[in-house]
């Protein structure tokens, strides 16, 4: 029997309850340790995020959708030097996350600062992707990886992806080499781990 289609989408609405429990699959370890919230909780807090913050300038998130069920999703940001003068990023009305608990939703949000990353000039970083439990193996990951290539190749400023992974993540270490990802430099951050629990990071490149 043949599998249906693949296709690619630009992130929207409708989609933020299943890329929140996307994220969840993907990151419920690193998160689970930094917070005892429950999947759910996790799921519906990263929903509220899409929800208050949908977009902005120098990002794109996208979908991976087979028969109309979000499989896979992927997120790029780049340098955008007018963000330079725009004011940083405020937090979300309370009342939308109050719900979870202040400290919590503190934790969360110290947590998503420190694994935020500012691309340099000519620098296109893949923030996060994630494929869904059910679907990985089936070359998901490659679907979305490739349309991450092609974007940046299409942009005459940038030069190089780029993204990091955990130590512990051999698996993932070993597929982003397979798509020609080389490690350009490695490090132990001592507040992730008390985050986290995830001490050596991995920063690779793939230059274009």
């Amino acid at each position: 029997m043949t599998s249906a289609p693949i296709t690619i989408e630009p992130m929207q609405a409708k989609y933020n309850s299943q890329v929140g429990w996307l994220l969840v699959h993907g990151f419920r370890g690193k998160f689970q340790h930094l917070t005892n919230m429950k999947d759910y909780d996790l799921a519906l807090f990263f929903e509220r995020l899409f929800d208050h913050f949908p977009s902005e300038t120098g990002s794109q998130r996208i979908v991976a959708l087979q028969e109309g069920e979000v499989i896979g999703t992927l997120s790029i940001k780049w340098n955008v030097k007018s963000n330079m003068k725009q004011g940083k990023q405020s937090l979300p009305p309370w009342k939308s996350f109050n719900s979870f608990g202040k400290w919590n939703f503190l934790k969360l949000f110290i947590g998503l600062s420190l694994l935020d990353h500012k691309p340099q000039a000519g620098e296109c970083y893949i923030a996060d992707a994630v494929v869904h439990p059910d679907h990985r193996s089936k070359g998901v990951g490659k679907i979305l990886f490739v349309w991450a290539q092609q974007f940046a190749q299409a942009e005459p400023s940038l030069n190089v992806l780029s993204l990091h992974v955990s130590g512990k993540n051999r698996r993932a270490k070993r597929l982003y080499e397979r798509l020609s990802f080389q490690t350009h430099s490695q490090k132990n951050s001592v507040i992730r781990h008390l985050l986290f629990n995830e001490l050596k990071w991995y920063f690779m490149v793939q230059k274009l």
